[in-house]
């Protein structure tokens, strides 16, 4: 089982920059393919990244366009959601998800395990 944590988000003007971070507890992260989703209010849950066990293969939802870049660091547990030129309708609550190794299909909430309380993410006009 593991637990995890997300942290990094805040208020950003359009245009900036922020850096989440999805701590996990527990052995064996390095086991772990981990996804970041994001849930504005009245919308549903949107993916955003995920990236499988071992690093070497990552997928992003279609808006991100190059904007966002996710990375691991299993030494740590953690995994890294670099936002870059953040726009307004990214504003949302951003959430990691976990599941045992697997590399398909990292953009379904539906195949992870365990999820974190999320961080909230505001960008200003």
């Amino acid at each position: 089982q593991v637990q995890l944590v997300e942290s990094g988000g805040g208020l950003v003007q359009a245009g900036g920059s922020l850096r989440l971070s999805c701590a996990a507890s527990g052995r064996s992260f390095s086991s772990y393919s981990i996804g970041w989703f994001r849930q504005a209010p009245g919308k549903g849950r949107e993916f955003v990244a995920g990236i499988n066990w071992s690093g070497g293969s990552t997928r992003y939802g279609d808006f991100v366009k190059g904007r966002f870049t996710i990375s691991r660091d299993n030494a740590l547990n953690t995994v890294y959601l670099q936002m870059n030129s953040l726009k307004p309708e990214d504003t949302a609550n951003y959430s990691c998800a976990a599941r045992l190794f697997g590399t398909g299909n990292l953009q379904y909430a539906y195949t992870y395990d365990y999820w974190g309380q999320g961080t909230q993410v505001t960008v200003s006009s």
